[in-house]
């Protein structure tokens, strides 16, 4: 089989490495991408619960524990405590400006306190990376002992967004290099084509078909044809080695003229073998159950 004939060669080769090995780079991107973002959201998981124990260091507590750090919504957290607990305000502030310029994705966040019972605001502010915008109130006034939970809530990172992104950029490069290695990879249907650029003749083995003038010429012999009869071979010449459905030629052929007969189809059809049959090459046969097809072999 010639290098042409092979499905894998060549170009078709080269396009399937690069469709595998693209589909390969955007899937691993975003895999690296969910493990990082998982990594990084264990970490401040971590730097949370260290803000509540130095939290209850700072009101004089050193026994009663951090309860594990609850996730309460996308990018919010929530602290709990053990036991009850007081609080100045400017200690917190720092302990959680301390902590979480360990974590990068970090620097806009939100800390609200709540009285465990009824959930109202016991303190809050807000930390940005532009520090103009700012907002910390309240910073001398020492909270009492009461039962709190402190919810943290970080700007959006874009983590989620940048990992849909290379998915979503990703899709039309791969259908792109899908529908080119497809495409090359599609066999064309090989059809005998006019030797002459006038589309009304047709070269069918050693048989010259002339459509225009209702004519075969085979061996430097002429045959004519009837109109109906190069209307029939007309459609057969368009698609050789094709299967053409009997009920397209009885349309194609006799709807215009209201009458559809089956046996006509076939009286037709006899004719035209019996004035190509000069050529052993070329037959029309009959494919049972759906039609014919002109058959010509090399």
């Amino acid at each position: 089989m010639s290098d042409s004939q092979n499905l894998f060669s060549g170009k078709r080769k080269y396009l399937f490495g690069l469709a595998l090995l693209s589909f390969i780079s955007v899937i691993f991107a975003s895999f690296s991408m969910a493990d990082s973002n998982d990594f990084d959201i264990s970490k401040r998981e971590i730097l949370l619960r260290r803000i509540g124990h130095e939290i209850l260091l700072q009101s004089g507590d050193s026994i009663s524990r951090v309860l594990p750090v609850k996730k309460i919504a996308e990018n919010e957290y929530q602290i709990r405590f053990e036991k009850e607990f007081s609080f100045q305000p400017d200690s917190l502030v720092n302990i959680t400006q301390r902590l979480l310029a360990k974590d990068p994705l970090a620097s806009d966040h939100v800390v609200t306190i709540l009285n465990c019972g009824d959930s109202s605001v016991a303190y809050g502010y807000a930390i940005s990376k532009n520090k103009k915008e700012d907002n910390v109130p309240c910073i001398g006034r020492i909270q009492p002992k009461a039962c709190y939970v402190i919810n943290i809530k970080f700007k959006p990172t874009g983590i989620n967004t940048v990992k849909s992104g290379y998915l979503l950029a990703g899709l039309p490069f791969l259908a792109l290099v899908g529908f080119l290695f497809f495409k090359s990879v599609t066999p064309r249907k090989q059809k005998t084509l006019p030797d002459s650029q006038d589309t009304n003749l047709f070269t069918l083995g050693s048989v010259l078909f002339d459509a225009k003038n209702r004519k075969l010429i085979i061996n430097e012999n002429t045959i004519d044809l009837t109109a109906t009869e190069t209307r029939v071979l007309l459609i057969f010449a368009l698609s050789p080695n094709e299967t053409i459905e009997r009920s397209r030629l009885q349309k194609e052929i006799w709807e215009d003229e209201g009458v559809i007969v089956g046996r006509s189809l076939d009286m037709f059809i006899s004719k035209l073998r019996k004035k190509l049959e000069l050529d052993s090459n070329i037959n029309i046969v009959v494919i049972r159950g759906k039609g014919y097809k002109l058959e010509i072999s090399s």
